[in-house]
């Protein structure tokens, strides 16, 4: 857990996260994926960029979490950005 997100209104900088502690863990070895999953608002945004820019050169693939609509939740109260981005990280079905 990075203990937060970078929000410069705020005053929360990277430094202020615990980016650095995963650059030592990923430094270490043993990591196969690492999974981002911060909000999907723009300080979540901001912060998986610049995390997955930081640890770009140790060549672990780095992923997000999906977004999109909610199991059980109701079509007609979904905004659109919710309704894109379920259409971008579709998948193929299999029954």
């Amino acid at each position: 857990m990075l203990g937060g997100t970078i929000a410069p209104l705020d005053g929360v900088g990277p430094e202020s996260l615990r980016i650095e502690a995963l650059v030592e863990r990923i430094e270490r070895g043993g990591i196969d994926e690492l999974i981002l999953a911060t909000n999907p608002n723009p300080e979540g945004e901001a912060t998986a960029l610049y995390v997955a820019e930081r640890v770009a050169r140790y060549r672990v693939p780095v992923t997000r979490i999906g977004y999109g609509m909610p199991i059980g939740g109701d079509l007609e109260y979904v905004d659109p950005v919710t309704v894109r981005k379920s259409l971008e990280n579709r998948r193929a079905y299999s029954s």
